[in-house]
Parts: C-alpha cells; structure tokens; sequence
C-alpha cells in the first residue's frame, strides 16, 4: 500500500529512537543516514543525502550515532557513515562508508520506481 504523501524534502532529524519505525513505516522508501558531527566523511556526504531527500521520491532520515547507540547497534552499524535503504519497512540495500549523490539516487532509485 503506498502513501499518498509526498516524502518530505529535507532530511528527518530522528529525535526520539521509538519514532524510527513509524518514521520508516510512514514513507515507502527511506534512506536512512547513520552518521555522526565529528565525521569527515558524513560531512561532507551533506549535501548528496540532502540533495536525494530533495529529488527523488524518498524520505531521508539522520540518525545520530552518540545519541542513539542502541538503535545503531540494532542494524549492526560498525563504521560510519552508514545508510540502509528501506522499503516497505523492510532493511533492502546497505552501504558504509562515502557515496556520491549517484549512488544514493540509485540506490533509492530501484525501489521508487
């Protein structure tokens, strides 16, 4: 069942761990960013996940991991940064480390059709 609701444009904040399934829930495709401040490499992926929350059909959802561990530690996050694609609620596509824009619009992109 796909939601009527376009994704939001920008990048979710995630504040309180016990949203992140209703956050994944609500949208039919999330790409979810676990990263942290200090993180070169998740700094300077900003603008790319900025850039698939504002042009595809994705919501994009930040996780912080010093402060939400547990949750990281959930979806075996080891290296940051991390992003897992979800559909329908369901973890379909990981990837570590630094990705270009393409990649993530791909990634997102084979389950938006």
């Amino acid at each position: 069942m796909s939601s009527t609701e376009a994704a939001p444009a920008e990048p979710i904040q995630l504040d309180d761990a016990d949203a992140f399934d209703d956050r994944v829930a609500e949208n039919d495709v999330v790409l979810v960013d676990f990263y942290a401040d200090w993180c070169g490499p998740c700094r300077m992926m900003e603008p790319a996940v900025e850039a698939v929350a504002s042009d595809t059909d994705a919501a994009v959802l930040k996780i912080d991991v010093d402060v939400h561990q547990a949750l990281a530690g959930e979806y075996g996050v080891q290296g940051i940064p991390t992003l897992l694609v979800f559909a329908d609620g369901e973890p379909v596509e990981r990837m570590v480390g630094a990705q270009s824009e393409q990649a993530l619009t791909d990634a997102v992109g084979e389950h938006t059709a």
